[in-house]
């Protein structure tokens, strides 16, 4: 009797377990808690916004030991640069799952043998320096935002910011996800839904 082979979904996913430190993991929840979103959904878009970053990739180039293209640039590897495959963490590290669409996992593991390293490292590599890019979490809150909240309340939660960062003490400019996680903070312990929730801390701040 002829077997039949079970075919495969097209847009069935894949895993990667990366093994990031505490603090990033940390990070990774914090935003998943604020935007209400998994974090195996919240990793898998940050490494997707990565891999489409040039700044992103301006930065992993440093590293690179292949050589490794990004639209119409090519960036040289050097196989004298040092691997980050062994490259000691420090502090206390923890794995994690994101599961990947095809295309991204092709993408990540193209990636990885231009930095030389395993899949899973490559992922740990580039979550890490998508995070620490302001302009990725800022675009990926503000799409979270927009879904939220209408128009003009949107435009309310600009001129908040726009007030923070013009009387600001710091250097540090307050990035849209530094603002969120601070109406977060102050009406956490309410049971509104996300809407009334910012509704509520604009009007609060307004007073």
């Amino acid at each position: 009797m002829e077997t039949t082979k079970r075919k495969i979904r097209s847009d069935k996913k894949r895993d990667i377990k990366p093994t990031i430190s505490v603090n990033l993991k940390d990070c990774l929840y914090r935003l998943s808690f604020i935007t209400n979103t998994p974090v195996k959904d919240v990793g898998e878009i940050l490494c997707v916004k990565g891999l489409k970053s040039r700044i992103v990739m301006e930065y992993l180039s440093n590293y690179f030991r292949r050589d490794y293209k990004y639209k119409s640039t090519i960036y040289m590897g050097d196989l004298e640069r040092e691997s980050l495959q062994r490259k000691f963490q420090s502090g206390k590290n923890e794995r994690i799952t994101i599961r990947f669409k095809n295309e991204t996992y092709e993408n990540i593991s193209y990636l990885s043998h231009a930095l030389d390293v395993t899949p899973s490292r490559a992922t740990a590599i580039l979550l890490d320096a998508s995070v620490r890019n302001t302009n990725i979490l800022n675009a990926y809150v503000k799409l979270y935002l927009h879904e939220y909240i209408d128009d003009t309340r949107m435009k309310e939660l600009k001129q908040v910011l726009k007030y923070i960062n013009n009387n600001n003490p710091y250097q540090e400019e307050l990035s849209w996800f530094s603002l969120l996680s601070i109406i977060y903070e102050e009406m956490k312990d309410s049971t509104h839904n996300v809407k009334n929730l910012i509704k509520n801390w604009i009007d609060k701040y307004r007073e």
